[in-house]
């Protein structure tokens, strides 16, 4: 039996879930009241993907201006992933862009995390450049972007 996902708002309820999953995702993970903060913030778009009884295997958190979406958060439980449910995620928020006239999207990505660059290439993002020392380990970021 396949398992049916659902893309839906994140609210506060989620974020017990959320924080858990964003612990076990980053080796500097937000913290929950990052989260928390995003949720009330204007100009964002916040989703889960759940299953049908109500359990979280997925988030993303972005914000948007004018015409411009920054990525900043994507997670999926590990033993599910490479299974389309981040692409789901992606495509959710895509489609949101489109429909309030963002013209491009941008996120980072570990310069070290090829699998994780090779998925933004697969829905058409393109490394722009390089942030040096992004991440609180002092690896460097790949920003990547593209236009819809």
């Amino acid at each position: 039996m396949q398992v049916e996902f659902e893309v839906v708002p994140a609210t506060l309820a989620d974020i017990e879930a959320i924080a858990a999953l964003e612990a076990r995702s980053f080796h500097s993970p937000w913290r929950r009241e990052f989260f928390e903060s995003e949720l009330i913030a204007g100009g964002r778009y916040n989703v889960v993907i759940k299953d049908h009884d109500g359990q979280l295997y997925g988030y993303l958190f972005a914000m948007y201006f004018i015409d411009e979406m920054h990525i900043n958060k994507i997670a999926v439980e590990e033993g599910i992933r490479r299974q389309g449910i981040a692409t789901r995620l992606m495509e959710a928020c895509i489609e949101f862009a489109k429909q309030n006239r963002v013209t491009m999207l941008s996120l980072e990505v570990r310069q070290t995390n090829s699998g994780a660059q090779d998925f933004y290439k697969s829905l058409g993002f393109n490394s722009s450049y390089l942030r040096p020392n992004y991440y609180p380990d002092g690896e460097a970021a790949i920003v990547m972007t593209t236009e819809l």
